[in-house]
């Protein structure tokens, strides 16, 4: 699968983003740069972080010749709370809004046991996924509330052994998006983690050579078949990001959406009896 760019097509023939505004980390490239085009293609205006300006050059360049969409490019590391505050208020003295936040940063971190890991690799990376999406929330929802509306997109993911620092750092955030979505429930501000699938970007091909560096032989074989054409669409996360960020997704709030398994298309006939019970949930009451 391709890691830049996006095809993805509207659900309707009405672009649902027309004249929002959205701020989305990580947008240089692979899943953030897919989600910043599908989201310029749905008539968002765009600002978007990441630490390579180059990198972030390239997507605003294609935003802009493919849809004239107007861009903010903002350099920034997401594990900073000071160039965290700092790129809301850029985005807000640009635009006056953000109507959507999308906290996709994100890096592998160390891999290999978890005894053997360096401590300073493994803290950075809860601090780029946990941090960078706490302090992203904690700058952008006063502002939201202020506005009356507003909605959060958390990228969450699957780990496992040898990634324990992404893996906790993502669990962490789908726990952080239900509580936030619990405090959130009295107001017209929807947050909710979306998991975009095991998709061929420059983190999976790091993912496979360092895994038959350390003799992670089912993570190698998974990083074989992900960067071969085998791996989930880009094109469906971007969809489904666009579903969270836009009206598409009504009152749903709190919940975690995986592209690849979950029919989202069919959410909007049943947001009410989704919200009434404990689908798509981590929590469970037994």
């Amino acid at each position: 699968m391709r890691a830049e760019g996006t095809n993805s097509q509207s659900m309707t023939n009405e672009r649902r983003l027309e004249g929002r505004v959205a701020l989305i980390t990580g947008g240089g490239r692979g899943i953030g740069r897919a989600i910043a085009l599908a989201y310029a293609a749905e008539g968002a205006k765009l600002a978007l972080a990441a630490r390579t300006a180059a990198e972030l050059k390239g997507t605003s360049d294609i935003a802009r010749a493919r849809h004239g969409t107007e861009v903010l490019t903002i350099v920034a590391d997401v594990s900073c709370r000071q160039q965290i505050d700092s790129m809301v208020a850029r985005t807000l003295e640009r635009f006056g809004s953000i109507d959507v936040l999308v906290n996709n940063a994100g890096n592998l971190g160390p891999m290999g046991r978890l005894w053997e890991n360096d401590s300073d690799e493994w803290t950075r990376t809860i601090g780029i996924h946990l941090f960078g999406t706490y302090y992203g929330c904690k700058a952008a929802i006063p502002h939201m509330l202020k506005r009356g509306s507003g909605r959060i997109v958390n990228l969450a993911g699957v780990g496992g052994p040898n990634v324990t620092a992404y893996d906790a750092a993502k669990t962490a955030i789908v726990n952080l998006t239900e509580n936030l979505a619990l405090e959130l429930a009295d107001t017209s501000i929807t947050v909710n983690a979306m998991s975009p699938g095991s998709i061929h970007t420059r983190m999976w091909e790091k993912t496979r050579d360092i895994a038959l560096a350390i003799g992670d032989t089912a993570m190698y074989h998974q990083g074989v078949q992900v960067t071969s054409g085998q791996g989930a669409s880009i094109e469906r996360a971007a969809e489904l990001a666009v579903f969270l960020g836009s009206d598409s997704c009504g009152k749903l709030s709190g919940r975690l959406v995986r592209a690849v398994t979950d029919k989202f298309e069919d959410f909007p006939s049943h947001i009410d009896r989704i919200m009434s019970s404990e689908a798509y949930l981590i929590r469970r009451v037994e």
